[in-house]
């Protein structure tokens, strides 16, 4: 794979730039196991609870003087700092997802619910939560060794393990204070604004890498079946999002059967099962583990995420203005600031070359046809929607306008009919509020 590069269509219909298999984040089972929100908690309660069965009773063989330095209180004291530490930790621990429930509902209230995903994956947020009902499991755990002199003729105190739990209470100061940090951060819209945009353009420039004077002229190969070419389904076996679609597996498969794939839906598409996900095109017979392989070569989930949907970045950047702009809302200045951040990524792509449908081997056969965003059709709709919603707006039609120009100033003539488009959208839509 390594002689094909991103490319993409010219002005003519036969002209082609071959393009590079796009990347795909590398999801293993340890990454899958660290995903959802509650892993982190858990096994800290889990790591907590085994310290503080383990702690106290490895300080039962060591003498006094080995532990000088630590807790040097009685069997009191330690009961008492241990069950402080205890009530205030679960307290704080039930502040903190009290706050958690009250930013997901203006998150998605006042910016856009397909921005939960981001805040609840936080590894800050998730940490916080595990420090404090860690600190509470092992302070409940150790208190069960403190025995005075009247309960037991020796009497024992873990003083180290009094100590730790002191220091885990230092821990969770700190972490509560960046759980602060990043709620304060993350309820400012402007922060959230130019997060999703600063994800949506470095995408981009990952899917897109290629600008228009490096592309060079290199005809790409082509491909497209003939009447009776014998060909197989794979049909989507669950429902959800497409996330991500990994090309290397599938040209590899499709390189060591000499077939060719075509990708029948474009990433961040809905599937529905029993839906036509692959189309394999080959004289075999599709086995249940080729089946097999070829689903496990696409990931399919909930709700839509920006790992390899580009669109999916400016469809938060637009729900965010579509909001702002509604009148229960009435913020244009929160649209302007989505403006702002869709026209710093367009500028980015009205330049780049837009990757070729078809994919190669090594030899130069094309192994999987399948349907890139295109890059016109994303600055169409952008602008045609956000027009629509703004147009009692007085700013953000003229925004839209100046974004337009300014883009038709870099863009590549590729792209020059959907800013020609956007621009008499917006010339109709200034007309019917005159008309008004």
């Amino acid at each position: 794979m390594t002689q094909n590069s991103h490319g993409g269509a010219g002005t003519s219909g036969s002209f082609r730039i071959r393009g590079s298999i796009p990347g795909v984040p590398r999801l293993t089972w340890w990454d899958r196991i660290w995903r959802p929100f509650w892993t982190i908690p858990a096994v800290s309660v889990a790591v907590a609870l085994v310290l503080g069965f383990l702690l106290p009773t490895w300080e039962r063989g060591l003498s006094d003087p080995a532990l000088r330095f630590v807790f040097e209180g009685g069997p009191d004291a330690a009961r008492e700092v241990l069950g402080t530490i205890a009530s205030s930790t679960i307290s704080v621990a039930g502040l903190i997802f009290s706050i958690t429930l009250v930013v997901l509902q203006l998150v998605s209230s006042q910016f856009s619910p397909r921005m939960l995903n981001g805040f609840l994956r936080n590894r800050i947020v998730q940490a916080t939560l595990g420090i404090f009902l860690g600190t509470f499991v092992f302070s409940l755990t150790v208190i069960r060794y403190v025995w005075s002199e009247d309960e037991d003729i020796t009497g024992f105190v873990p003083r180290a393990s009094v100590t730790v739990a002191f220091l885990l209470v230092l821990g969770c100061l700190g972490f509560f204070l960046a759980f602060i940090r990043l709620i304060t951060f993350s309820m400012r819209v402007a922060n959230a604004i130019s997060e999703i945009g600063e994800e949506t353009r470095d995408l981009a420039e990952r899917l897109y890498p290629v600008q228009n004077e490096d592309a060079g002229a290199v005809q790409g190969p082509g491909w497209s079946p003939r009447p009776g070419d014998p060909r197989a389904e794979v049909l989507a076996d669950r429902h959800g999002s497409l996330v991500w679609i990994n090309y290397r597996k599938l040209v590899a498969w499709a390189t060591e059967q000499e077939a060719v794939i075509t990708v029948d839906r474009p990433v961040g598409d809905f599937l529905v099962e029993g839906q036509p996900l692959l189309r394999v095109w080959w004289d075999g017979e599709l086995s249940d583990r080729d089946r097999r392989i070829l689903r496990a070569a696409v990931e399919v989930r909930t709700e839509r995420e920006l790992e390899q949907d580009l669109a999916f970045g400016f469809r938060q950047l637009v729900d965010i203005a579509d909001r702002a702009l509604s009148p229960g809302i009435n913020d244009p200045v929160t649209a302007v600031q989505c403006v702002h951040e869709i026209h710093r990524v367009f500028r980015y792509l009205v330049t780049a070359t837009e990757p070729s449908p078809y994919i190669a081997d090594d030899d130069g056969q094309v192994r999987v046809v399948h349907q890139p965003p295109r890059i016109a059709d994303m600055l169409y709709g952008v602008i045609r929607e956000i027009g629509l919603y703004g147009a009692d707006s007085a700013m953000i039609p003229e925004l839209l306008r100046d974004m337009v120009q300014d883009l038709e100033t870099v863009a590549n003539e590729t792209y020059l009919p959907a800013l020609e488009r956007g621009r008499e959208l917006l010339g109709q839509v200034d007309g019917r509020r005159d008309a008004e």
